[in-house]
């Protein structure tokens, strides 16, 4: 896996429900690496942090490889890298054999696979219409957020190295599958219980489906 592009956002204002908010997911490439911190991305823009950054969402990565499916979909918007609101483009991405809890050496960082994104009416205000959102939750392609555990730069070209690969076998697909799904299969259920990476919240919220 190599980073492709590095990508910072700034503020945007639109309005939702007549009212005006703003976001950081109208990110673009920038020719300078990024530091990452334990929290977030230094320099980046980040308007809601109760849903953004922190410990386990304190960078977004997604793949290169899917962006020739989603402009085949949306073909007249004006495409570059970032436009899924990522820090760090990768290519060779897969995220139906990441494993959560999985960790990488990222340029000078050292980071852990956290969770999948989870698409919100932002990504909708970013490609002109929130059909995206079941789109992209259909799709099944997520990216993956990480956890920075040792702090550091990271740069186009830099190579993303696998240093230990998690025992727990939970992809960060089947993660992102569990979290859509009306029925939730007891054995996938129990994987994702049982993953210490899978942050507590997210267990505190699926320990009803466990009866």
């Amino acid at each position: 896996m190599k980073v492709i592009a590095t990508n910072l956002g700034s503020p945007t204002t639109f309005v939702w429900n007549g009212k005006e908010e703003q976001t950081g997911i109208f990110k673009k490439p920038v020719n300078q690496a990024l530091f990452l911190n334990h929290n977030d991305v230094s320099k980046d823009t980040v308007i809601d942090r109760v849903h953004h950054a922190g410990p386990n969402k304190a960078c977004y990565l997604f793949a290169s490889d899917n962006y020739d499916y989603w402009k085949q979909l949306y073909p007249d918007l004006d495409w570059d890298w970032g436009m899924f609101g990522e820090n760090l483009t990768i290519s060779g991405l897969d995220e139906s054999t990441l494993r959560v809890g999985n960790i990488y050496k990222l340029g000078n960082a050292l980071v852990e696979v956290s969770q999948p994104r989870e698409p919100c009416y932002k990504l909708g205000i970013r490609f002109g219409t929130q059909q995206i959102l079941k789109q992209f939750i259909d799709h099944n392609r997520p990216g993956t957020y990480v956890r920075i555990l040792e702090e550091g730069e990271v740069k186009t070209g830099d190579q993303m190295i696998l240093q230990t690969e998690s025992k727990n076998e939970l992809t960060t697909q089947q993660f992102y599958q569990l979290m859509f799904m009306r029925e939730k299969p007891k054995e996938l259920l129990q994987l994702f219980m049982d993953n210490p990476s899978v942050p507590e919240y997210k267990k505190e919220r699926f320990k009803k489906y466990l009866n």
